[in-house]
Order: C-alpha cells, then structure tokens, then sequence
C-alpha cells in the first residue's frame, strides 16, 4: 500500500520482515486527540531538546511506550555522526530520579527482545533495518551530514557484526544480501535546497552521486536525500530497499497534514515537534496493521 493510501495514523514499513519483528514510524497527529502537544508541536511531538511542555513530552513517550507492547524505546542524543549503539544496552529508562541523559548515537542495533532501536527526526532520513531471519534489527539517523560521513556504513557494520552473534535458526546464514532496509518520510527533493559544498560532499566520494542533484539557481542545487541513501545501501551490498521513493507522498515538508518539518516550521511557527522510527524484535505473533 502506497503512503498517501494508508489510512492509520502512524505508519507501519511494508517490507518482507518476519512477523515477530516490528517497526512503525510516529506522525505529527490530527487533532487534539492525537497527542499532548500544543502549538507548532502539536500534536504527539517526541522530542524532550524542542521547547515543548516537558509534561506534554512525557504524556507523548508513555503512549509510544505502551504502543510498542512492551518494548523500551531508546531514545539517542543524535548529533549528525557515525555513532552506532547497542541497542541492548541499559539507556535512558526512567527511575524515580527521573530519566537518564540519553546517550550520544545517530544509530543502534540490537539482536535481543525488549529495546526497540529508535531515531527521531523532523526532516532527516530515518532508516530501519532487519534481516530475512529476523535475528537483528537496526536503525539509523541519516540527514545530509550523517549520510555523507557514513553512518549508514558504520551502522551497516555494527548490524552485521550483531547478526553474526545471534542464533540464527535453521541452516539461514547472515550475508550481505540478507540485509533488508526501510526509508521512511524525509525532506524531497523538491524542497531540500543545498550549497554547493553539500553537493561536493557526495560527489567528491562517488561521482555517481551527482545524478541525485538538480541545479536550482546560482550555487544551489535540489538533494534527493532519498536516492543518495539508496546509492549508499548499494554500495554495501543492501538490494532490499523499500519505503520512501522520493515522491512528495514521503516529503516532510510537503506533507504538513502529517508530518513535522524542522525547514518548513521552525522560522515559520517558532519550533518543530519530532517524530520516531523504531524497530524491535518480540516473541509474539504478529498483528495487523495499515501498512506504507
């Protein structure tokens, strides 16, 4: 199903994972009824670093919690680098002193039960991972910055390496191609305006890269943030990439009935909300959901 079909408020990958592993990306809500959010955070904002009502943040983190059946989700101090976390980790679980400081990652992995790997973001890539098996599950944080210093690559390592501990049942062995990945909503590439230093970023490392730029003015140029992360999951090996196609269905800002947008908001409104991917692996059945 296409993501302007889906009719579910938050959205769910449509990828061939298997059924105990799960994943879903939050969206900003339609009403009231949503979310504890007011105002240009309005309404299920999830990040605690905006400006939003602590208690409204907190209300919005419990509902994420309980949606993920059980599952912690681990929240990241994402700073546009190449960090990868174990996702199995202890990490910002609340406690009677309140919640810890999260910690300093733009990815995680994970190949146990219980702690959904999780990125927020308002415009950069979000990328989700699993593998045909169902024994590890990733994510990763991947703007502009990230993308071009590799995070995606490092994350790419820490998930192989994560596969490769975990049980794998029957005779299925963890390769390359085994690798499966989900691009959820980001900016298009109708709307992400860069510099030329952006461009050289990219092109500088794979002259292929430039077909994912449009000229848009003097010194300008329109990003596919999309097509550039396809280029980068290629190259490692991933076939298996669904998800965002780059049409404006996906487009952050575009999308404002559904979508947060730091570039569209935080000038316009005075702040942007934040929203989250996350993928956790569970013992139980799988459910039915809408799917994009």
């Amino acid at each position: 199903m296409s993501i302007a079909a889906s009719a579910a408020p938050w959205l769910i990958p449509d990828w061939p994972a298997p059924g105990h592993v799960r994943a879903l990306f939050t969206t900003r809500g339609a009403s009231e009824h949503d979310g504890a959010s007011r105002g240009p955070y309005g309404f299920f904002n999830l990040g605690d670093h905006v400006g939003d009502d602590p208690v409204a943040v907190a209300a919005n983190r419990a509902h994420l919690t309980r949606a993920l059946g059980g599952a912690q989700p681990g929240f990241l101090n994402q700073v546009h680098g190449t960090v990868v976390r174990d996702g199995c980790s202890p990490g910002n679980e609340p406690s009677a002193a309140g919640p810890a400081p999260a910690p300093t990652a733009d990815a995680a992995v994970s190949n146990h039960p219980g702690r959904a790997c999780t990125v927020m973001v308002a415009d950069c890539l979000p990328v989700l991972f699993t593998n045909r098996a169902g024994t590890v599950v990733g994510a990763a944080h991947a703007g502009w910055r990230g993308l071009a210093a590799g995070v995606l690559q490092a994350a790419l390592v820490s998930f192989r390496a994560a596969a490769l501990a975990a049980p794998a049942p029957g005779a299925i062995k963890n390769t390359a191609d085994d690798v499966l990945a989900w691009l959820g909503p980001c900016i298009g590439p109708r709307a992400f305006e860069v510099g030329a230093e952006v461009r050289a970023a990219f092109v500088d490392a794979d002259s292929g890269a430039a077909a994912c730029f449009a000229p848009h003015g003097a010194g300008k140029y329109l990003a596919d943030l999309p097509a550039l992360a396809r280029r980068v999951l290629a190259a490692q090996g991933v076939a298996a990439i669904y998800g965002n196609d780059s049409s404006d269905d996906w487009c952050t800002v575009a999308r404002a009935d559904r979508f947060f947008s730091y570039r569209r908001d935080q000038a316009a409104l005075g702040g942007s909300g934040r929203m989250a991917a996350c993928v956790w692996l569970t013992d139980q059945p799988a459910r039915t959901h809408s799917r994009a």
